[in-house]
């Protein structure tokens, strides 16, 4: 008699590669806000030790929703969709808190949550769940503008209730990467696209100087100080400054100088202190990552379980993309976190439980199957 034995398996790869990313992102994040810890608070490690318990709590999570079966949240799309609408509007309720001229975050209890993190969550659910529906309908202009249309409300709930465009943009994007994967035509694409940049131009003129301005700050010369461009131009010395090899881990000169050196910017202080070759190898561990969900997402039991990791893939790979070309001036100056390396306690939970979900979902690919034979 011949019996088999499905062995699951489970990607220590990725396991390992987010440790390592974020060990390095601590080490980076003590390095780049320490000075400004000392000054603002009179303790160098207070934004490190802020980090750590938000890594902890996070790591926690990762691990626990490794282990929960990912077939669970498809049964609830609908509740994930409705509770992104809620977080949202809850930054109208007395939760909400403001900071740097927007309220953005809530608070719940001796935490602080950005609700666009858990929206990210959400659309993933919500746009994985209707791939995995109607992925026969896949080749049809309407399945498109069905999803996309499920979306767009969440989209402009997060830019009209936030204020903030860049986070709106991200979410669509997500969606739009995880639509763009299941359809075989791409044609039908550049539509989507061009109707996407239009609706865009629309919002930026609507909303009047703001955003005009933003653009007209990245246009202007980079010399000009009083143009606006004052964190990118500190972040650029810092980019120079490194040279190829960088000057050393802690021996940055301009975390003192570029705004938000510990966060938005903190890719600036990697090529700084570990230069050019070292903010390659980050680059390299980023893309390490992404392969690693890559496989997982082709190997992945279902359609539901390998739109979810692409989703994840998504978010991450446009967040590094993005951060990186905004440290650069490569596109207008938002505030996009790098994952795993940037300060931000919900950014850093949020992406562990999302790496939990594509853990689990490696969980369900089966590793091997021996046969053993059974004597009578």
């Amino acid at each position: 008699m011949k019996q088999e034995k499905r062995h699951k398996y489970y990607d220590f790869s990725l396991f390992f590669v987010i440790i390592f990313l974020l060990c390095f992102g601590l080490i980076m994040l003590y390095s780049a806000s320490s000075a400004t810890a000392s000054l603002n608070y009179g303790d160098s490690t207070y934004y490190l030790k802020s980090q750590i318990k938000s890594t902890i709590i996070g790591l926690v999570a990762m691990i626990v929703v490794s282990f929960v079966d990912y077939k669970i949240y498809k049964r609830l799309a609908e509740v994930a969709y409705i509770a992104s609408a809620v977080v949202v509007l809850l930054i109208y309720s007395p939760l909400g808190k403001g900071s740097h001229g927007a309220t953005r975050w809530l608070r719940l209890g001796g935490f602080t949550i950005q609700p666009v993190e858990l929206v990210k969550i959400g659309v993933i659910v919500v746009v994985a769940a209707l791939v995995s529906k109607t992925y026969k309908q896949a080749n049809k202009l309407r399945y498109i503008v069905v999803i996309m249309g499920v979306v767009l409300p969440l989209v402009a709930l997060v830019a009209v209730v936030t204020s903030n465009m860049s986070s709106a943009l991200i979410v669509l994007i997500i969606a739009g990467i995880m639509v763009f994967v299941a359809s075989p035509k791409y044609l039908q694409f550049v539509a989507i696209i061009a109707s996407g940049f239009a609706a865009l131009l629309l919002v930026i003129l609507v909303t009047g100087n703001y955003w005009l301005k933003r653009i007209q700050t990245w246009i202007s010369s980079l010399s000009d100080i009083s143009s606006g461009q004052y964190q990118i131009i500190q972040g650029i010395y810092a980019i120079a400054s490194g040279g190829l090899f960088g000057k050393g881990l802690g021996q940055s000169i301009q975390k003192s100088f570029v705004p938000e050196s510990h966060n938005d910017m903190i890719f600036s202080i990697i090529c700084e202190e570990l230069g050019i070759v070292g903010a390659f190898a980050v680059i390299f561990i980023y893309a390490f990552l992404l392969w690693r969900m890559m496989v997982i997402a082709d190997n992945a039991e279902d359609m539901f379980g390998s739109f979810l990791v692409i989703g994840v893939m998504a978010q991450i790979g446009v967040q590094v993309m993005l951060n990186i070309a905004v440290v650069t001036n490569t596109i207008p100056a938002t505030g996009i976190s790098l994952p795993f390396i940037s300060y931000g306690g919900s950014s850093v939970v949020t992406l562990l439980i999302e790496m939990g979900i594509v853990l689990s979902v490696s969980r369900s690919i089966n590793a091997e199957v021996e046969k053993d034979e059974e004597k009578k």
